[in-house]
């Protein structure tokens, strides 16, 4: 999967979460992605989210938080 439509999905999810309070939405997007999204896709955010790989598609703001609270490995147990 291309890195920005990793971007562009993480953001559709933040823009669900910016509803709540940060905290929540920080929490509920963290959720989301240990749920949902496999491990090379929670990988593949990380990579984005770190600077390490550039991405057209600007990182929501709650989207940098949630990621970093991810495991680096990107596996995650919940």
């Amino acid at each position: 999967m291309q890195d920005d439509d990793i971007v562009r999905m993480a953001n559709q999810i933040a823009q669900f979460f910016s509803v709540y309070s940060e905290e929540d939405a920080v929490e509920g997007i963290h959720e989301h992605l240990v749920k949902f999204w496999p491990p090379t896709m929670r990988k593949d955010l990380l990579v984005v989210t770190n600077g390490l790989v550039p991405s057209e598609t600007p990182v929501h703001p709650l989207v940098l938080k949630a990621a970093a609270k991810l495991r680096p490995s990107g596996e995650d147990d919940g």
